[in-house]
């Protein structure tokens, strides 16, 4: 049954409680750990212990992921009809969520000599990994419309997680690579790799599982039956599309320069041994404490003027450090360090602008489809995380990059080091910065978001002709 904004003693305004902001901030460490270590190692993993070809490695990488597309809208659709006493969500991020500490580990467990049969493990291990993420990212993602209906507590709820997922992208990003150094390099390094992070997802499993036990939930309306139909509504909500388009195509991106960031320190920065977790923190840390800042820019520019100055810093930051080579090491850390301002702000403000379209979508049409947008929401970044670390393998592959089975990479040539760095610097800035000049359709604001509760046709009205002014 369709529900109206505010049914099933879902809060019109007011703030959350504090243990609800922690809860659910906690599935950020399911959520980026997952989104961090496969497209950080995953494609070394299986260049430099596998003996894979970049071209096919960076295939098996992507085409996994590929497969989310089609998987994340079922699972939105999913768990839009689910019906349970711990609500529409909670239940998949306990069962979702322990599934994919499992898979997760499975995948850097190697019971095959290196090969087809162990590429082909790799694939299909990863595949069911990503399976099992869709069930836990998607309700996970629909959960904040849900829980609030205030435009400013959506935000505030979205800095909590951000500052989790940075976290948990600190600690993952970092610390796996030093994982796989103290347990012996190579496939027993990468096993042990692979519990540590299923432990990690365990944690965040379980925190935001019973951290939200507390929290209000809508219930959820009746969703699209199939994915054609599900996109027409996606298409629908101007807003919504084109904040969609430029996250996954930023998400590509970032996801670029995750991929890089083991073959930049070893083959730029010529320290593959701790130039890995250096990069890791220089890039997370300051989101940590950045997050606050942030948080005001908001609150001063609005959520879309923020999202823009966040992705030009982060674009700039990523063409700067092309002169990596003739830079000192402290001045390419700290231009990494801009690219981690940036990126905080690209993640919380896009986060917190997706809430508000799904809340514009209820009020406009009368029904609550939260899984429908996050399960293309989720889809979309999904991709575009896979398309970065495939996009990344074949720069390689084009550049001669040799592969190796020893656990080391090889001696390169001054061509394939050249794509290590272009992949690291100039693709990621033109995939960052380009995309912001479609935010001129984006024309959510406090005021437009208030209309469309009180009369949804005079709102739609009023975003139109604020978009048509913005593209004149």
């Amino acid at each position: 049954m369709n529900q109206p904004p505010g049914a099933a003693g879902l809060p019109a305004t007011g703030r959350l409680p504090r243990p609800v902001h922690v809860g659910y901030a906690l599935g950020s460490l399911a959520t980026g750990a997952f989104g961090t270590v496969p497209g950080l190692l995953l494609l070394p993993y299986l260049t430099d212990t596998l003996g894979v070809a970049a071209g096919v490695a960076a295939l098996l990488v992507l085409l996994p992921k590929a497969w989310d597309v089609l998987v994340n809208p079922v699972a939105g659709r999913i768990s839009d009809r689910t019906r349970s006493r711990w609500g529409a969500r909670r239940p998949y991020l306990l069962v979702a969520g322990l599934a994919l500490a499992v898979l997760f580990a499975s995948i850097f467990a190697a019971p095959f000599d290196n090969g087809p049969a162990a590429a082909t493990y790799v694939a299909l291990a990863f595949l069911a990994t990503a399976t099992a993420f869709a069930f836990f990212q998607v309700p996970y993602m629909a959960m904040p419309a849900e829980m609030t209906d205030d435009y400013a507590e959506r935000t505030r709820l979205m800095t909590w997680r951000i500052a989790a997922l940075a976290l948990a992208i600190l600690i993952s990003g970092a610390v796996a690579p030093l994982v796989v150094t103290a347990g012996g390099e190579g496939v027993p390094g990468h096993r042990w790799m692979g519990l540590f992070v299923a432990a990690l997802i365990v944690v965040g499993a379980l925190g935001a599982f019973l951290g939200t036990r507390s929290a209000p939930a809508g219930v959820a309306g009746a969703s699209e039956p199939t994915l054609r139909a599900q996109l027409a509504v996606a298409a629908a909500n101007r807003p919504f599309r084109a904040l969609l388009i430029c996250f996954v195509v930023q998400s590509a991106g970032v996801a670029t320069i995750l991929a890089g960031v083991n073959y930049f320190a070893g083959q730029i920065l010529r320290d593959d041994r701790n130039g890995p977790t250096l990069l890791f923190a220089c890039f997370v840390g300051p989101a940590l404490l950045v997050m606050p800042l942030w948080a005001r820019a908001g609150a001063r520019l609005g959520k879309r003027a923020a999202l823009v100055v966040a992705g030009l810093i982060l674009a700039a930051g990523a063409l700067a450090l092309a002169a990596a080579p003739v830079l000192p090491p402290v001045l390419v850390y700290l231009v990494v360090a801009v690219l981690g301002v940036g990126y905080a702000g690209q993640q919380v403000f896009a986060l917190a602008m997706l809430p508000d379209c799904i809340a514009y979508d209820t009020a406009r049409t009368g029904r609550r489809q939260a899984g429908v947008f996050t399960g293309l929401w989720t889809a979309g970044e999904t991709f575009g995380l896979a398309l970065g670390p495939g996009i990344y393998g074949l720069v390689l592959q084009v550049s001669g990059y040799v592969s190796s089975d020893t656990g080391t990479a090889a001696a390169q040539s001054d061509t394939a080091r050249l794509g290590v760095l272009l992949g690291f610097t100039v693709l990621p800035a033109l995939l960052v910065g380009p995309p912001i000049l479609l935010l001129r359709r984006y024309t959510l604001t406090p005021a437009v978001l208030a209309a469309a509760a009180q009369d949804p046709q005079v709102a739609v009205g009023a975003a139109s002709r604020r978009a048509r002014r913005l593209d004149d």
